[in-house]
């Protein structure tokens, strides 16, 4: 098997969002993410390119990885619409249930999961191009559209799979697709 491509997708740290259960707006890092983010610092892969969502939490973890990171725009989180910033709790039960079940509705007149797989599976396909290694630090939603992309699976299994704040992923592109490496 010959591998075109190594991605190591690591989650951004904790921030009070996440532990306040609110959809995120542009936040940095709480203390416990810091202390994540430094627990695990110098995280490399020899010879990669570091990439980096836009928002404060994310290039703010590749920094305190030890990370030169370019800043990729297609390692957005998803976007929330006008459901940024507020708790989970206060939004309409009858709106959350439509975004957690019906993977192209954006109730919140942002992205819906479609869209954000699809933006990704771009990204994906862009890595392929040739032999490369990357280290990209993004959003949990970032990480579970590429991951429902990369297998080919239903956007509806979006919700079904658990990233955690500093958590990482490796996938591997070889023989035309793309394989999840689980540690």
């Amino acid at each position: 098997m010959t591998e075109v491509a190594r991605l190591t997708l690591v989650s951004h740290a904790m921030t009070d969002a996440m532990a306040g259960v609110r959809f995120p707006a542009d936040e940095p890092l709480n203390d416990a993410g810091r202390r994540q983010a430094e627990a695990v610092a110098g995280l490399d892969v020899p010879g990669s390119r570091h990439l980096v969502g836009p928002e404060q939490r994310a290039r703010q973890t590749a920094r305190l990885l030890g990370l030169d990171a370019t800043i990729e725009p297609r390692l957005a989180d998803l976007d929330c619409g006008r459901w940024r910033g507020q708790a989970l709790a206060a939004v309409p039960a009858a709106d959350l249930e439509v975004w957690l079940t019906e993977p192209a509705a954006a109730p919140h007149g942002g992205e819906s999961i479609v869209e954000l797989t699809e933006r990704v599976a771009g990204w994906l396909a862009s890595l392929i191009e040739g032999p490369s290694r990357t280290v990209a630090v993004t959003h949990p939603a970032v990480i579970r559209a590429a991951i429902v992309a990369a297998l080919d699976i239903p956007p509806k299994s979006f919700w079904r799979i658990d990233i955690a704040p500093g958590g990482r992923t490796t996938m591997h592109y070889r023989n035309g697709c793309w394989t999840l490496r689980l540690p």
